[in-house]
C-alpha cells in the first residue's frame, strides 16, 4: 500500500493497523479492491468477499446506484456516504466527473445540504469545537488524530446566502476541503473542517428537533473574541504553520477577523479574497473580448459586504499596479446595499463601506444607479434572487456593446438572473459569469456556455501553495498572481463561446499553476519557510495526491 510522496505527507501505510480498523477508517480503506497480499499482510482476508476488483470497477458500480438517483439531495447523501467509507474512491469520482459532481458537494446542493444537515446526519466528520470548550481549546484540537495543513473554519453566521445555521453550516468547510483534495491535490489528511459552535440566532434552526448544535442565542464581544483568540492560538500551538481559511463568517465579523490575523498566521477569508480573486479573472477574460483597458473601467455593485468589497479593493489594486493613483482606482467602483447608492453623506455606513462611499447625490434604486452612473460592468453579490431584471439587463446593454454582467450569487435560487436571461435580454451581447451552474444557451443560431465564477478556481491553488511553500502569511499578491494566473488559462475557443473561465476539467491544471505562482510570491517576497526550486510548478505536481495511484 506504499504510495508516492504527496504535499506534507509521507507514504501512507496501515502496517500498525489491522483487520476492521483498516475497513473502517476512510483513508485507508479500499474495499474490495484490496489485493490478495495486502489482505493476508493486513489481516483483511475473510473480511471481504473473495474477488478483487480495480478502483474503476469500483467507480462504475457506485455510479451506476448515483445516476438512478433523481433527488439532488440524495445523491449529496450517497456522496457523503462514499466519503466516508472510502477516500480514495471518492475523491477519483469527483476528479474524474467534476463537472458533474461539484454542484452536488459543493454549491448549489451543499446550500440544501445544510438545510437539511440534522436530518441528513450519519457520522461526524471535522471537529465541532464549541464555547463551552473555551479554556480547553488546544487540548480538544490534540484529539484530532492527524497533523493538518489546511483548516477551513466556520462558524455558520452567514452560510452562503441562507444566513444562520449555525452548527448545521459543517457542509460548507466539508465540501470546501473536499475540493482542496480533488482540485488541488492536497491530501485528504492535511484537510481539517472546524465549525465554531457559539450558537445560533436563527430560532427555526435552533428549535430543530435534530439540530447538532448549542441550542442557545449566540454569544457576542468579548466573549466572541476571546473565544476566536484562543482558538488561532490553539492552532499554532498544536499544529504549528497550518493555514486557516475563514468561511462564511457574517459582515461584522468576517472583516475584523481577517485584518487581526493575516499578519499574525497564514490566513485568509475565501469569501472576501478569494470571490475578488475569480471575478477579477473574469473581467480580465472579459477585456480581452471588448478590447478596453482595465482603467477604463466603471463597476457597479449589488451588494456592499464582502465579496464586493473584496472584489472592488482587489480590482483598485490592479489598477494601481497599471499606474492609477489608489484614490482614482476606487473612484471607479461603486456600490448600492440595501437603502441604496453607498454616497459620502450616508451617515449609517459600515467601515467596509468607507472607501466606496463617494461623493454623490442619493440614489435608491438599482437601475436608477445604472442609468446615472453608467457602468461598463454589473457584479451582483447580493444574494437576492431575481434583481437582474429584463430592465436592468436591456439598460446595461443600451449603455455598452458588450456589457459585463456577473450574476455570482449562490445557491441557485439567489442568483441575480439566469444565464438565459442575460444573453436572451441583451441580444446575445453580455458577456456573463454566475455564482451558479447553468446550461449552456443557443440564441440566435450560437451557443453560449456560461461558466461559474466560482471561488473553486483559486482557493485550492492558494492553499496549495501556501502549504507547499510553507508561507507564514497570505499576501494580497497571491490573489493578485493568481488572478492573473487563472485568465491567462481561458483559451480563445472558450472565450469565442462566451466561457470567461476554462473548464472545469482542466481544474488540477488551473490549482497546480496557482500553487506555483503562490508559492513563487512566498519566496518572492522572502516569506517561504520551504520550497526555493526553480522549477516550482514540476515540484508541486509531482506531490499532488492522486486518488488513483494504487491500482
Amino acid at each position: 500500500m506504499h504510495r508516492k510522496d504527496t504535499v506534507g505527507v509521507g507514504q501512507r501505510t496501515p502496517l500498525e493497523r489491522r483487520g476492521l480498523d483498516v475497513l473502517r477508517d476512510p483513508i485507508l480503506n479500499r474495499g474490495t479492491a484490496f489485493t490478495l497480499e495486502e489482505r493476508e499482510s493486513y489481516g483483511l482476508t475473510g473480511l471481504l468477499p473473495p474477488h478483487v476488483h480495480t478502483q474503476a470497477d469500483q467507480a462504475e458500480r457506485f455510479l451506476l446506484s448515483f445516476r438512478k438517483m433523481s433527488e439532488p439531495l440524495d445523491k449529496f447523501v450517497a456522496l457523503n456516504a462514499l466519503h466516508d467509507r472510502n477516500e480514495d474512491l471518492f475523491f477519483q469520482i469527483l476528479c474524474d466527473h467534476i463537472d458533474e459532481m461539484q454542484p452536488i458537494v459543493y454549491t448549489p446542493i451543499v446550500g440544501l445540504a445544510c438545510q437539511k444537515f440534522g436530518q441528513i446526519f450519519q457520522r461526524p466528520r471535522g471537529m465541532f469545537i464549541s464555547i463551552r470548550d473555551k479554556g480547553n481549546i488546544a487540548n480538544v484540537l490534540r484529539n484530532w488524530p492527524y497533523d493538518p495543513g489546511i483548516i477551513v473554519v466556520t462558524d455558520g453566521e452567514r452560510i452562503l446566502g441562507l444566513g444562520d445555521l449555525g452548527a448545521h453550516g459543517m457542509g460548507i468547510p466539508v465540501g470546501k476541503l473536499s475540493l482542496y483534495t480533488a482540485c488541488a491535490g492536497i491530501h485528504p489528511r492535511l484537510c481539517l473542517p472546524v465549525t465554531l459552535d457559539v450558537g445560533c440566532n436563527n430560532e427555526d434552526v435552533r428549535n430543530d428537533p435534530f439540530y447538532v448544535g448549542l441550542r442557545q442565542p449566540r454569544v457576542t464581544s468579548p466573549a466572541y473574541d476571546e473565544f476566536i483568540d484562543e482558538f488561532m492560538t490553539a492552532v499554532q500551538e498544536v499544529f504549528p504553520g497550518c493555514v486557516v481559511q475563514f468561511e462564511d463568517f457574517a459582515n461584522h465579523n468576517a472583516f475584523r477577523l481577517l485584518e487581526k490575523y493575516r499578519d499574525r498566521v497564514p490566513s485568509f477569508n475565501d469569501d472576501i479574497q478569494g470571490t475578488a480573486a475569480v471575478a477579477l479573472a473574469g473581467i480580465f477574460s472579459a477585456l480581452r473580448i471588448t478590447g478596453q483597458p482595465l482603467n477604463e473601467q466603471r463597476v457597479l455593485f449589488l451588494g456592499a459586504g464582502e465579496a464586493a468589497t473584496g472584489i472592488a479593493d482587489l480590482i483598485a489594486s490592479a489598477m494601481v499596479a497599471q499606474g492609477m493613483s489608489l484614490e482614482a482606482a476606487r473612484r471607479t467602483c461603486w456600490l448600492v446595499d440595501s437603502k441604496g447608492l453607498v454616497v459620502r453623506t450616508r451617515r449609517d455606513l459600515a467601515h467596509h463601506k468607507l472607501n466606496y462611499a463617494h461623493e454623490h447625490a442619493p440614489i435608491g434604486d438599482f437601475l436608477s444607479a445604472i442609468k446615472d452612473i453608467k457602468p461598463t460592468a454589473i457584479i451582483g453579490v447580493a444574494a437576492v434572487g431575481g434583481t437582474f431584471t429584463r430592465e436592468i439587463i436591456e439598460e446595461m446593454a443600451k449603455l455598452n456593446e458588450r456589457p459585463i454582467i456577473f450574476a455570482l450569487s449562490n445557491p441557485t435560487s439567489q442568483a441575480e438572473c439566469t444565464a438565459e436571461q442575460a444573453y436572451r435580454f441583451s441580444k446575445g451581447r453580455a458577456l456573463f459569469a454566475c455564482g451558479s451552474p447553468f446550461d449552456p444557451v443557443t440564441l440566435h443560431g450560437q451557443t453560449f456556455v456560461p461558466r461559474q465564477g466560482n471561488n473553486s478556481y483559486i482557493f485550492p491553488g492558494i492553499g496549495l501553495g501556501a502549504i507547499a511553500a510553507k508561507t507564514r502569511v497570505i499576501t494580497d499578491d497571491m490573489f493578485m498572481k493568481s488572478a492573473h494566473t487563472l485568465a491567462q488559462l481561458v483559451t480563445e475557443s472558450d472565450l469565442a463561446q462566451g466561457s470567461l473561465y476554462p473548464a472545469l476539467p482542466r481544474i488540477r491544471e488551473v490549482s497546480a499553476k496557482i500553487a506555483a505562482a503562490t508559492a513563487t510570491s512566498a519566496k518572492d517576497s522572502g516569506l517561504a519557510g520551504r520550497l526555493a526550486q526553480q522549477e516550482m510548478l514540476k515540484d508541486i505536481e509531482a506531490q499532488m495526491y492522486d486518488p488513483g495511484a494504487r491500482k
